[in-house]
């Protein structure tokens, strides 16, 4: 595991998401350390300068709460507060929830917590869009997605991260990014030739260098272990997260909408909930389009735990 840190005192583990890696947390790493945590920012497994295992059972939830788990211990430290962007997000959920002894408190960014439950995930997201396919189910399919990235990673995380973000998302009307039509592609549906404001050219620049360098078969690999997920965890069927927890949220953001259901059931599933923050003009991207609102949040969040949770 590859992992980037700053400061010393309690424990912040960052657990970033998809298509992303450690450096999506680069306002968080100074902002923490300055507030007197220890920040550590990894590159998920098949990401960055991680291990990247070939096959897809590798990358189930558990083995990546396993290696939450690890980097934790390799620290020398025997707890940490987790938190976490997008799939970041449901790593960090799931490790508080299958390992409680070590993560004391969890936050989640653009993507909530929301139980095990449900039909199997694949057949769900085979049902969604008519006579569109759903982004997800593109995903699931060996080799498919990494045809139409990983000829211009550059270009097509650049339009990826456009069509997500508040500033260069398409507007009302025009072809959903989430959907592709019969024989098309993502990519045809994403902004062109202009940047969201949070993304420079030499951001993107590292971004897209880690993929050129690794390809995007380890990154897609959580799309396709999601089923596997949801068998692994058959035991913690509607299982609330209890620890002290914080959601943040972009209030353009499609996750925020899809899982409005889930924000509605924070009572039930997220008793611990210390706070939840819908930001407004805020896309997908929480904390890089709103870095000095995301680093605020966190700091109150992180200073009203109760001492046994840092």
């Amino acid at each position: 595991m590859h992992l980037v840190e700053q400061g010393s005192g309690p424990l912040v583990l960052l657990v970033h998401g998809f298509p992303e890696g450690w450096y999506s947390w680069r306002h968080q790493l100074p902002a923490l350390a300055a507030a007197g945590y220890r920040a550590v920012a990894v590159d998920v497994r098949g990401y960055g300068r991680s291990s990247r295992p070939a096959a897809t059972d590798a990358y189930r939830v558990r083995e990546l709460v396993d290696d939450a788990v690890a980097v934790v211990e390799a620290l020398g430290e025997r707890t940490a507060v987790v938190v976490g962007h997008d799939w970041g997000s449901s790593v960090a959920s799931n490790a508080a929830l299958l390992r409680p002894d070590v993560f004391r408190a969890v936050a989640t960014l653009s993507v909530t917590y929301a139980p095990r439950g449900g039909p199997r995930p694949s057949t769900v997201f085979a049902s969604m869009g008519d006579d569109e396919e759903f982004y997800v189910s593109y995903f699931q399919e060996p080799g498919r997605a990494e045809a139409e990235i990983e000829p211009d990673v550059r270009g097509w995380l650049a339009g990826f991260y456009a069509a997500l973000s508040a500033d260069t998302m398409p507007g009302p009307g025009a072809p959903s990014p989430y959907f592709t039509g019969p024989g098309g592609t993502l990519r045809e549906r994403f902004p062109a030739d202009r940047l969201p404001t949070w993304l420079g050219e030499s951001e993107l620049d590292v971004f897209a260098g880690e993929f050129e360098r690794t390809g995007v078969s380890g990154a897609l690999a959580r799309y396709r272990a999601m089923d596997r997920d949801w068998e692994d965890l058959a035991a913690y069927d509607g299982a609330p997260v209890p620890q002290p927890s914080l959601f943040i949220g972009g209030e353009l953001d499609a996750s925020t909408t899809w899982m409005a259901d889930a924000i509605d059931a924070f009572p039930v599933t997220l008793p611990g909930l210390l706070s939840s923050h819908i930001l407004k003009g805020c896309g997908h991207w929480v904390q890089q389009e709103r870095p000095e609102d995301t680093n605020r949040l966190l700091m109150d969040w992180l200073a009203a735990l109760p001492p046994a949770a840092c």
